[in-house]
């Protein structure tokens, strides 16, 4: 097993690491930056280092202070969580190069779905559905107006190597299709630097669900099941849950075991999660793969009761897979507590807490990293905690979060509650009658109005 663990990450999903590794024996290591000397995860790992400054660049980013941390403190392994170098292949092999185990896949596993074009057809050739588009990377304007005149508008501009939404745009007809072009492709070299896009049919009234896998060395991958992800603001994912309201146990079947030979056509090691497009019918398509722990995994986790984090680094030490492919037992939700004033375009809203309360109670989770005095600082994400409730039906999941969000006091700040608030009181949310563009065709502030 692993012996000591260096946590390449902050926030909400470095306490998580810990907690995992204390209740596995394992030694921690935490790195800050100068923004985040006070966060809770220096204080609750074994040691800590101060990487750099504020910026993620000369931080987070920076692999050699990561790695001059691991070796000073004598880590042999470093878990990188979501963000920042999770999905960085020239990450994986400068730990290898240091002889110190990377907590996630391999280097050529990331890379390939990294890359969205390599993704597709990598997931096609092991008899995943692909949504319908360019054979590749395209070689321009004139190519791209070919496909999507082949194919049909609307259709999707992608970067290929993107996350986020950046890089991405909605093309209606062709009049739109140069000006979309350029634009995705100077926000993509701006963003990732790397130009290059690809042209997907646009999915109309699509559901993003996602299945998660989890393989280990012995060639051993299963799946657990799906997460909805549908309430997105640009691209960006608010609330989840697990299992979706709208899948069918034979569809849910279906999904898990093409995510399953995805998963096996790369190797794959630890968790990871293969995301799909389902548009009304209930047809599938592959959209992409994560090569890391997702920020929703709690989800899985308390819909299942199995640790995620505990599993991942148990595989990456070498050991076989423990878990086990089982149906859901309970219905759970997350909402994404963010610093941002959903009044006015969820603008980030950076400050010092000033009175902070959990909720608590039977199937409440709370995942945060922040405390009365903190404060968010304006430089990271700004999810600030993830707010988690899990019941024997969706209903009662509902009811626990409604009484959950009611309970959680944030003071100081500009928060997401009162939307997430509204939410589980929508009809729409309630009944599952929704979509990735829901919030797009709903002024939820009217509507609350």
């Amino acid at each position: 097993m692993i012996k000591k663990l260096l946590i390449a990450n902050r926030g909400e999903i470095a306490l998580r690491i810990i907690r995992a590794c204390k209740e596995l024996g394992i030694k921690t290591v935490a790195v800050y930056s100068e923004a985040d000397r006070y966060s809770l995860h220096t204080k609750f790992a074994d040691e800590a280092v101060c990487i750099g400054p504020a910026s993620s660049k000369e931080s987070y980013l920076h692999i050699p202070s990561i790695i001059s941390a691991a070796e000073v403190t004598n880590a042999d392994a470093i878990h990188p969580g979501y963000g920042f170098l999770s999905e960085k292949a020239d990450f994986v092999n400068i730990c290898n190069e240091h002889e110190i185990t990377f907590v996630g896949p391999s280097a050529d596993a990331i890379s390939r779905m990294g890359n969205k074009s390599v993704a597709k057809d990598t997931m096609k050739a092991a008899g995943v559905p692909v949504v319908p588009g360019s054979d590749g990377i395209l070689k321009g304007i004139e190519d791209g107006k070919k496909v999507a005149s082949k194919i049909g508008y609307p259709v999707l501009l992608k970067a290929v190597s993107g996350g986020g939404g950046k890089g991405m745009r909605i093309v209606e007809n062709e009049s739109e299709f140069e000006n979309a072009y350029k634009t995705a492709s100077n926000e993509a070299s701006v963003s990732f630097n790397d130009p290059d896009l690809y042209l997907e049919k646009l999915v109309i009234g699509s559901r993003h669900i996602e299945i998660q896998i989890m393989g280990d060395k012995f060639g051993n991958v299963i799946h657990l099941n799906e997460r909805e992800c549908s309430i997105q603001r640009r691209h960006q994912k608010l609330i989840e849950e697990a299992p979706s309201p709208v899948l069918s146990q034979k569809l849910r079947d279906e999904m898990g075991k093409v995510s399953v030979e995805g998963g096996k056509a790369v190797n794959y090691v630890g968790p990871g999660t293969i995301e799909y497009l389902v548009d009304k019918d209930m047809n599938f398509y592959f959209m992409e793969m994560n090569t890391r722990i997702q920020v929703e995994h709690p989800v899985t986790e308390e819909s299942l009761a199995i640790d995620l984090i505990k599993e991942q680094i148990r595989v990456a030490s070498g050991l076989k897979l423990e878990l086990k492919e089982k149906k859901p037992i309970y219905h759970s939700i997350e909402c994404r507590i963010n610093a941002e004033d959903p009044e006015h375009g969820f603008r980030p809203t950076p400050g010092e807490i000033t009175s902070l309360h959990f909720p608590g109670g039977r199937g409440i989770r709370v995942d945060s990293h922040v405390y009365q005095g903190y404060k968010v600082p304006p430089f990271y994400d700004s999810m600030i905690a993830k707010l988690i409730t899990f019941a024997p039906t969706r209903e009662e999941a509902i009811a626990k979060m409604r009484r959950a969000l009611d309970e959680m006091v944030i003071e100081g700040i500009k928060t997401t509650i009162p939307f997430h608030r509204w939410m589980m009181d929508n009809e729409d949310f309630i009944s599952g009658n929704i979509d990735t563009k829901y919030l797009e065709r709903h002024n939820w502030m009217e509507l609350r109005d």
